[in-house]
């Protein structure tokens, strides 16, 4: 079992990036089902005040230390995790590992393609990904098989409005999806695996949230020397003003820190 550090009432995994990766890998191979996802302070904080998703946060099998403001939370409560693991990062870092270890992926939500375009740049970048699944919203009619290829690719994005199936069964005529990365936004991305995990040909999920902008290219990334010091999330408030009133979570979280610490 991974070892969890408890902070503000969510348990998060403190291993390293790489025993993580290796238990995941691992994990896919026996049951049951499991679900991962990536805190940051902005997702503690809607935790506190939301008790049933807080259970679902603690239900996880894997929660990644995500977002700078708890790796330092973590310090000032004495409870150091021993690496900031951003979700983006470990799902390429599982991607690149599949070379060793392959494994079936499905890539959904987003929008504009965002999902197919993720899926597609880390095709190039890593060429012998298994990608099995696209699509903006889970349905019995949101992809078609691609006979020449063997892939799935998602119907048009009005065919999948309208065929949205928000209880979905396990369709058996379709291949197990090994693990399935779900871009919804919190706290609709946890809610929607912890919901429907059990009903869907997927054995792994993983709430991904932005992930797709990054991996996609239509979002910029910080800089490497900017992310390594922890203000990645100042240098896309710079590029999206828009994001200020999120931000402001923030300091929601000092304050709930300093009171849990004294």
């Amino acid at each position: 079992m991974l070892t969890k550090n408890n902070v503000l009432g969510v348990g998060i995994t403190n291993e390293t990036a790489e025993n993580i990766l290796e238990y995941i890998l691992q994990r896919l191979r026996i049951a049951p089902k499991f679900y991962i996802v990536t805190p940051n302070p902005e997702i503690l904080v809607y935790a506190n005040k939301h008790p049933k998703y807080k259970n679902i946060l603690n239900n996880a099998e894997v929660a990644l230390p995500d977002g700078a403001g708890l790796f330092l939370a973590s310090i000032f409560m004495a409870k150091p995790f021993r690496e900031r693991i951003p979700g983006v990062d470990f799902l390429e870092m599982l991607c690149k590992s599949t070379v060793r270890n392959p494994i079936s992926m499905g890539f959904l939500g987003g929008r504009r393609e965002i999902a197919r375009k993720a899926a597609d740049c880390l095709k190039k970048k890593y060429p012998h990904l298994n990608i099995v699944f696209i699509a903006e919203e889970w349905s019995q009619d949101g992809f078609v098989k691609q006979e020449s290829a063997n892939k799935y690719k998602p119907a048009s994005v009005d065919k999948l409005k309208q065929k949205t199936v928000h209880n979905p069964k396990l369709m058996l005529d379709n291949p197990e999806i090994d693990i399935l990365f779900v871009a919804f936004g919190h706290p609709k991305q946890e809610e929607w695996i912890y919901e429907n995990l059990n009903k869907i040909p997927v054995k792994a999920a993983m709430g991904v949230g932005g992930a797709f902008d990054y991996l996609s290219g239509e979002v910029k990334r910080a800089p490497l020397i900017v992310r390594a010091i922890g203000f990645e999330w100042l240098y896309r408030l710079i590029k999206e003003p828009w994001r200020l009133k999120r931000q402001l979570a923030l300091i929601e979280f000092v304050k709930l820190v300093f009171k849990e610490r004294f």
